[in-house]
């Protein structure tokens, strides 16, 4: 329940998702810029941002939204106590995941 490393890894894996999709690191440091060059939004409008455009990319990948996030959740069900373990070693509040 921790606010800053859901946030963390939120982003940790929209970044993989622009990297799997040819998203250069330049592009991401330029709308890191652009996005940190305006004014703070609200979390719950910023939420249906993220699903929006989440359910574009889909669309233009041909992906089912709904079934990749099923076989995550149950590919993450299945190694559960792997994952917990990799948690508790990992340092409190650094943004990084190992």
């Amino acid at each position: 329940m921790d606010r800053n490393e859901r946030t963390h890894r939120f982003l940790e894996e929209a970044l993989e998702l622009a990297q799997a999709n040819g998203c250069s690191r330049e592009e991401v440091l330029a709308l890191v810029d652009y996005v940190y060059g305006r004014p703070e939004g609200k979390a719950e409008l910023e939420v249906g941002g993220v699903m929006v455009t989440l359910a574009g990319l889909c669309g233009a990948l041909e992906l089912d939204m709904d079934a990749a996030g099923e076989a995550e959740l149950k590919r993450n069900w299945d190694r559960i106590e792997v994952i917990r373990a990799k948690q508790a070693s990992k340092p409190h509040g650094s943004p990084l995941p190992q």
